[in-house]
């Protein structure tokens, strides 16, 4: 036991902060390999939906448009309103438990194949200080040496190129929010005619830039919930980027190697009761060399500087670039690959992989349930939203010894890009006549709203007592859009 605490001593502290308490800047290796150009095509697909998505149109309106300020969003053709408020609450509960599923059965791997954060730092603006100022002994040497005219040159250019780049993407961002024709316009007006916008801008793109040229990985270790729930979320059968302690223990340099046939006993001794416990599931030889050389190279090419091979931690993203690194040293040394694979705890234990478990299956039927519930509402959804309520305060109405009549009120919100032009209210259920106040309804234009009051006049004979229940029947010529119950009242008989 005493062993396993030792070995756990990296827990006590974040990888970016040294023993004194202070920031250690982490200068990753310029990775390569498979898995990365994977996420180098993931990236660029990516990137190009995120600038290429607020300059296209459907059904007239921006594709992807949060109009917070009119309270309006925009959704690949539809329109959603406050009116839709249960929707999103549907929306996000569905996202929520995706996300605890997900997470319990892959990880993080969110954070490093797709997360904005991890794009913009990794594919962006890493690959950028990687061409000006080279790879991570070129960046260390520059770092560490004098302000000679080059290193003011790539240092200035560098920064530069950031800043422009933060400029551009805070611009483009925005442009989700107050569209992107209205972007443009107040681009090319003069500063003074939306001060206010521009300083918002410049604060973000302030922020934007001090996040990627300084604060770093720090976002994904120190700010982002999500690395802090990925320790409640994730359980043993999680696929995650995990070190096959059982094949590359006992690990040890090839000076070692070629100077001890087999590890000394101390060696051995330091194993970890799962080391020891995952190496005999698998009849692999407790006393034998592991394959794992200790070359280093899966730290030097983490972006946020742990060793995997002491397995999951906190500032893990899931990227696999200690992956592609393990694998090209198992190449060179004719080794099999996936020494650092994407596997689960449990599967290097026993050399056997599950990869959804009883829980897993239970979250899938929830996300089920709840996704079947969105569709519904979904699907019930119409093009106009009526709201029709009887005036509160108001009782029946005599209009003569026969008839009486109570006062309602309407309100129709356009969500289609089409006007309405003959709306009508008709009386389901009840025999009665409908008289509106001021005439006939007004004309319900594209993404606009009309409101107003109508009276429905009964005779006593049709009614049922004191409450009696109607629907309300909402045309369009011969077009129905909308149905809504409600009651009339009357007097006791």
């Amino acid at each position: 036991m005493e062993n396993d605490k030792n070995q756990e001593s990296f827990r006590d502290r974040i990888s970016t902060v040294d023993d004194a308490g202070k920031r250690r800047w982490i200068y990753p290796k310029k990775p390569k390999g498979k898995l990365h150009n994977y996420r180098v095509l993931v990236a660029i697909l990516l990137l190009i939906v995120l600038f290429g998505l607020p300059f296209t149109e459907m059904n007239g309106n921006q594709t992807l448009l949060l109009d917070i300020i009119d309270r309006k969003f925009y959704i690949f053709g539809l329109v959603f309103t406050p009116q839709d408020t249960h929707i999103f609450a549907l929306a996000t509960v569905a996202f929520l438990v995706f996300i605890i599923l997900f997470t319990f059965v892959f990880g993080r791997m969110f954070c490093g194949w797709v997360c904005p954060q991890t794009i913009f730092m990794e594919m962006v603006f890493r690959k950028i200080e990687y061409m000006i100022e080279g790879d991570a002994r070129s960046q260390i040497k520059l770092n560490n040496g004098p302000w000679t005219i080059t290193k003011i040159f790539k240092k200035g250019l560098k920064h530069f190129v950031f800043a422009v780049l933060s400029i551009v993407i805070i611009n483009l961002l925005m442009s989700y929010i107050v569209g992107s024709k209205r972007m443009i316009e107040m681009i090319s007006s003069p500063i003074n005619e939306h001060f206010g916008i521009f300083l918002a801008m410049a604060i973000l793109s302030a922020i934007f830039y001090f996040v990627f040229a300084f604060f770093r990985e720090q976002v994904c270790t120190n700010v982002c919930p999500y690395g802090r729930m990925q320790g409640v979320l994730l359980v043993d059968d999680s696929i995650i980027v995990q070190y096959d302690f059982a094949r590359g223990e006992n690990r040890g340099s090839m000076k070692d190697r070629k100077n001890n046939e087999n590890p000394s006993p101390s060696l051995v001794e330091r194993l970890s009761e799962d080391m020891v416990r995952a190496k005999q599931n698998r009849g692999i030889d407790v006393n034998k060399w592991g394959d794992c050389i200790d070359c280093n190279q899966c730290v030097e090419v983490c972006p946020t500087g742990i060793d995997i091979r002491n397995g999951t931690q906190l500032e893990c993203v899931n990227c696999t670039a200690c992956i592609d690194a393990c694998n090209d040293v198992m190449k060179k040394m004719e080794k099999p690959l996936g020494l650092i694979r994407l596997d689960s705890f449990n599967g290097v234990i026993t050399g056997k992989d599950k990869l959804i478990t009883k829980r897993g299956y239970a979250y899938i039927a929830v996300l089920v349930v709840i996704l079947t519930a969105f569709g519904i509402v979904f699907a019930a959804r119409t093009n106009v939203d009526a709201i029709i309520l009887r005036t509160p305060g108001m009782t029946f109405i005599p209009v003569n010894e026969n008839e009486v009549s109570n006062l309602y009120n309407y309100k129709f919100i356009n969500r289609a890009n089409q006007d309405y032009s003959n709306l009508e209210i008709k009386l389901v259920g009840l025999d009665g006549e409908i008289e509106y106040i001021g005439g006939k309804i007004p004309v319900l234009k594209s993404l606009q709203r009309v409101s107003g009051s109508f009276f429905v006049k009964v005779s006593k004979t049709d009614l049922k007592g004191q409450s009696t229940p109607l629907r309300f029947e909402v045309y369009n010529n011969d077009e129905k859009l909308e149905s809504k119950k409600s009651n009339f009242l009357g007097p006791i008989k």
